[in-house]
């Protein structure tokens, strides 16, 4: 008995051992870190600071998109700092999609548990190693919509009718437009795409968002840099090829989005920088590039 004890106790431990080494071994091929905002702007911050870049026009009462989500943060911060109509999330992972509802149900339960105690509940970026706040139980999306329905009745629209988050491929995707967008939000996401589907993939992303905005609607767009790509080129054999092959660095990205390349269906009205933010000791791992295109 002793003896069989032992081995399960050595074979438990060597599966320990080999989970490890696979979670050592994770890669995140399309930049769906798991812990994206706490790598990228530090942990228990109030806001992500790019906030502080954004301007409320861009977003309140309109009807706004999110490409690559990650696990939600941010487009939940917009929605409740800007008064957005509605804002979808989407992500080319179905597990930071997860993550964000979760999150969405957790921030909910926050606000609802300030309000039931007489005060204002303050909701910070702190994520455990799953991309997922701590600290605190997640209901579900029904029972927090029916705790809020009997804490809030004349508060108007809840979060959940305002934010949603959908898993898609968004070069790639087989869906149809349901709606169109007075704004959509680009985000650190054009180099894993560009890696990831070449020239032809970047091209198609813009040309997609060009096709999902609303005349007059704007994208904000937060492009990497190249030195980016060099460090993050060799995630895999795809983008290692494919960066090799690349014609149109960020540097081109404007005139792309202006058809001075003369793409079809594309050319914004106007491209602009609109902030610009040197990275802060143990917040930010690269400056913010911000620049605003709107269409005719």
């Amino acid at each position: 008995m002793e003896g069989k004890r032992k081995k399960r106790e050595e074979e438990k431990s060597e599966q320990q051992v080999q989970e490890a080494k696979k979670k050592r071994k994770e890669i995140f091929p399309f930049g769906n870190y798991r812990s994206y905002y706490g790598y990228r702007i530090g942990q228990d911050l109030e806001e992500d600071p790019r906030l502080k870049v954004f301007k409320k026009e861009w977003f309140e009462g309109k009807d706004c998109l999110d490409i690559g989500c990650n696990s939600g943060v941010l487009t939940i911060q917009i929605a409740k700092k800007f008064l957005c109509q509605s804002i979808l999330g989407i992500d080319i992972d179905s597990n930071r999609v997860e993550d964000a509802r979760w999150n969405l149900r957790k921030i909910v339960n926050l606000e609802n548990a300030g309000k039931v105690n007489g005060k204002a509940a303050r909701v910070k970026i702190s994520v455990d190693s799953n991309g997922r706040g701590n600290n605190i139980a997640a209901p579900s999306d029904e029972e927090t919509k029916q705790v809020l329905n009997k804490s809030s009745p004349s508060k108007g629209r809840e979060l959940f009718d305002i934010v949603s988050f959908r898993h898609e491929n968004f070069v790639q995707s087989s869906h149809s437009p349901e709606k169109n967008y007075d704004t959509i939000l680009c985000l650190s996401v054009t180099k894993w795409i560009h890696l990831n589907w070449g020239d032809d993939g970047l091209i198609t992303l813009f040309s997609r968002i060009w096709r999902l905005l609303k005349p007059g609607g704007i994208l904000v767009l937060e492009p990497q840099p190249w030195k980016s790509y060099e460090n993050n080129h060799l995630v895999s054999k795809t983008t290692a090829a494919n960066y090799k092959q690349i014609q149109y660095g960020p540097g081109s990205f404007q005139d792309i989005l202006l058809d001075k390349h003369d793409y079809s269906e594309m050319g914004f009205g106007n491209f602009c920088s609109c902030g610009l933010m040197e990275a802060v000791e143990n917040c930010m791992s690269e400056p913010y590039r911000f620049a605003m295109g709107s269409t005719y």
